[in-house]
């Protein structure tokens, strides 16, 4: 078996979450024997989906691990951004056949929320590799 290939998506709105994050990611899979193969840094959590999509292409890809976070405000922005950016990379996954992890906190967390939370990287790039690893192959139409 080929060692797994991540696509890492980390966005830097929070730059120091996002660092704590992606750093706590790449841990998680070294220690899965797993690679990241590339990673795509973005402004914000709402632009993850787009760079997702663009790693989900890839033949040399096989799961994309999404990192950041999102932090309530004094309005809903924090729950509209958190809702799109949801639905779009579980629309990416989907759409592509290639596995994408939600490891975005919030909404609904204050900055230090968040920064205790920062062992989401992990979780989602572990998410990442068990499903590159354990989901079957495609059937393919004969």
């Amino acid at each position: 078996m080929t060692e797994t290939a991540l696509g890492l998506v980390v966005a830097r709105y929070y730059a120091s979450i996002a660092e704590a994050m992606e750093e706590s990611a790449r841990e998680a899979v070294a220690d899965r024997g797993a690679t990241v193969a590339e990673t795509v840094d973005v402004p914000g959590a709402y632009d993850t989906p787009l760079a997702a999509d663009r790693l989900a292409r890839r033949d040399d890809i096989d799961a994309v691990a999404v990192v950041g976070t999102i932090v309530s405000g004094d309005t809903d922005h924090d729950q509209v951004i958190g809702q799109a950016v949801a639905t779009k990379l579980a629309d990416v996954s989907l759409d592509r056949d290639t596995p994408v992890t939600f490891g975005v906190s919030g909404p609904g967390q204050s900055g230090a929320e968040a920064r205790e939370r920062a062992q989401k990287g992990a979780e989602a790039a572990s998410a990442a590799v068990d499903l590159a690893e354990g989901l079957p192959a495609p059937e393919v139409a004969a």
